[in-house]
């Protein structure tokens, strides 16, 4: 492509997915969906916007997975990685292990010889960090039990995909290679197999490969912080921009050049640099082109599927495409309950990793070209691969919205409800780090709680301290009366849900309609929907910090700390008045922002004339700190 070509293309990728990206988000599907139903429209084979160009296109948009990996490097410490060896390498293996052999199994049934059979299963193990981690972190989720079970499996089939384009030349039924390097993405290889080192016998390679880690690992704690301490020296952002670029590109460089992955490259840099003082600008710097890249991958997979061969074997295709979903399902699951994760999250760790990943285009062109597939077997597999990714949104939803409501909450009733039998005046639902401050503090008083939380892991670790806390959810009207709701005064609800705080606040107004409720309220829009679903109490969780901060604020600039507190008393007071006020006309968006604009306006006149207008000398006479100042206490010499 040359010049308004590539502008032309360039506006059609851009234009898909500004167009199907918001819809699909709108509509709860995600953004990759999104970016996968806008490369199927712009594709060959609907609009025909973009054609045999798209491959290249999906062979440069790679380089987004090798961001993204860098980027979670950058989350992970060497220390925490090593802490998740044991899922990465016993849950990865036996992931990656079990399902070679049970797809081999089903090749082998199918009449494949066992070369070409155990080809397929060992490329077909793999799934799609891309796709699973961009969704995970979308929803949430990577942070959950099942998200770092997933990261740890993906990490560990990065790791194979270097034993297994080694395995493949040997895997060769003696055909000699194709050379046609047939399917959707038969070009692919040539982006990241090995050159000169092919050329070396087996321990020169293995001494090449363990070289350019140990130069990664080792110019990642060594050399590149003094380099970005240079360049940060210049106060050029473009410059630093670079810098960032610079060293995920030559890494990248540096993986393919031996024949290792770039994105196992990238991520190795990026734990070195994970304890560096660059580590936000880094990721600040490298995540928008990250997201972009991520974005023209998916399109451009979603524009590769080959729905002219889908076409001609229907059936077979999406036999083929059930049949793989299936089994890594089953595996996945069994795997999930093995290593001790709960029904929910052995369901989300299931349905989040039973696609094919973007690595199999690669190891099945690397296949047909040695001669370990024919055209004829790669070709459709290539196809059930694309399929399966684009599928993996819907199965997540499928889970979210129909497996989980029916079947997640099993994991519940794994363990009951703590027997209770305190009474005492208040209970507290939810013991985190906002309940505990209150409770710890009501104790030191002399006001006896009950303390209820679902967090099975917080419970038992508050006991070991000391502290006495029960297993139970406080949205159930029999825990709640086992607690001793029927007779106490206060109901402290912190938990850190929207969701289960409006649960909870329903129970209790429903089944105990005298217990006074207090809410913690995640930000002003909840703090809106509990107003109105009649909780007198609302606490804005930020609000108090932010008032002492802006107090300490005022002070260090040199103002009186009693005025400065009789303000924030004031802003506070007006504060509050104008939540409830705003509180019934933020459904009238228009109205809302004009009374809301008024607000903020008189709210600062208030302040600014309570300001001008009070008498500095009473306040400095309120002023302890002033006082001090005023006396000499604590002050500097003065020299004569």
């Amino acid at each position: 492509m040359h010049g308004e070509a590539v502008f032309f293309q360039a506006f059609i990728y851009l234009l898909a997915a500004v167009i199907s990206v918001p819809i699909s988000k709108r509509l709860g599907f995600g953004s990759v969906l999104g970016y996968l139903v806008a490369g199927v429209a712009i594709g060959p084979f609907c609009l025909r916007l973009v054609g045999d160009e798209g491959q290249d296109v999906l062979h440069f948009a790679e380089f987004g997975v090798v961001m993204m990996l860098f980027v979670v490097g950058l989350e992970l410490q060497p220390s925490l990685l090593w802490r998740m060896r044991g899922p990465i390498l016993g849950l990865g293996g036996l992931q990656v292990g079990v399902t070679a052999a049970v797809v081999t199994g089903i090749g082998l049934g199918l009449g494949l010889e066992w070369r070409p059979a155990l080809a397929i299963g060992l490329i077909l193990a793999l799934s799609s960090t891309a796709i699973v981690l961009q969704t995970l972190d979308e929803k949430g989720l990577l942070k959950t039990e099942a998200g770092q079970s997933s990261f740890s499996v993906l990490l560990f089939q990065d790791i194979a995909v270097i034993p297994i384009i080694a395995l493949l030349p040997l895997l060769a039924s003696g055909h000699g290679a194709s050379g046609d390097g047939h399917g959707a993405h038969g070009g692919h290889d040539a982006g990241h197999g090995p050159s000169f080192v092919e050329q070396l016998p087996g321990w020169g390679h293995a001494l090449v490969v363990l070289g350019a880690i140990a130069l990664v690992i080792l110019a990642g704690r060594y050399l590149v912080r003094p380099l970005f301490r240079i360049v940060a020296g210049t106060q050029l952002r473009e410059v630093f921009t670079c810098a960032a670029l610079l060293l995920v590109i030559g890494i990248a460089l540096l993986m393919t050049k031996v024949g290792l992955s770039p994105a196992l490259g990238t991520f190795l840099a990026g734990v070195m640099l994970a304890s560096s003082e660059y580590r936000h600008e880094l990721e600040a710097e490298i995540e928008p082109f990250k997201g972009l890249m991520l974005g023209l991958f998916f399109i451009s997979v979603g524009a590769s599927i080959d729905f002219a061969l889908i076409a001609e074997k229907p059936g077979l295709i999406a036999a083929l495409t059930v049949v793989l979903v299936v089994v890594k399902l089953l595996v996945l699951f069994v795997l999930s309950r093995r290593f001790g994760m709960g029904l929910d999250q052995g369901l989300l760790f299931s349905f989040a990793l039973a696609q094919s990943g973007e690595f199999c285009f690669v190891l099945f062109s690397h296949a047909a070209q040695h001669g370990v597939l024919e055209a004829g077997v790669s070709s459709p597999l290539v196809a059930v691969v694309a399929l399966s990714m684009a599928l993996t949104p819907l199965l997540m939803l499928l889970n979210e919205r129909v497996i989980q409501p029916r079947f997640g909450t099993k994991e519940v009733v794994e363990r009951e409800a703590d027997d209770m039998h305190e009474r005492n005046p208040v209970i507290i639902a939810g013991f985190g780090r906002f309940g505990h401050v209150v409770g710890r503090l009501l104790s030191a008083n002399g006001v006896r709680c009950t303390v209820l939380d679902t967090d099975s892991d917080q419970v038992d670790l508050l006991r070991r301290l000391g502290l006495e806390v029960y297993y139970g959810d406080a949205s159930r009207a029999d825990l709640l009366h086992a607690a001793g709701a029927d007779e106490a005064e206060l109901l402290i609800v912190a938990v850190d849900s929207v969701e289960k705080t409006s649960a909870i606040v329903e129970c209790a107004q429903h089944h105990f309609p005298n217990l006074r409720i207090l809410a913690r309220a995640e930000g002003r829009l909840h703090a809106y929907e509990l107003l109105d679903a009649g909780v007198e109490h609302v606490y804005r969780e930020t609000l108090d910090t932010s008032l002492t901060l802006g107090v300490d604020a005022l002070k260090l600039l040199g103002f009186s700390a009693h005025q400065v507190q009789r303000s924030a008393r004031a802003f506070r007071r007006h504060d509050e008045a104008s939540l409830r006020e705003l509180a019934g006309l933020r459904h009238d968006r228009q109205s809302y922002i004009c009374r809301a604009r008024e607000r903020i306006r008189l709210v600062e006149e208030q302040l600014r004339q309570d300001f001008e207008g009070s008498d500095r000398r009473e306040d400095r006479a309120w002023d302890v700190s002033s006082l001090s100042r005023d006396e000499g206490l604590g002050a500097a010499p003065t020299k004569t």
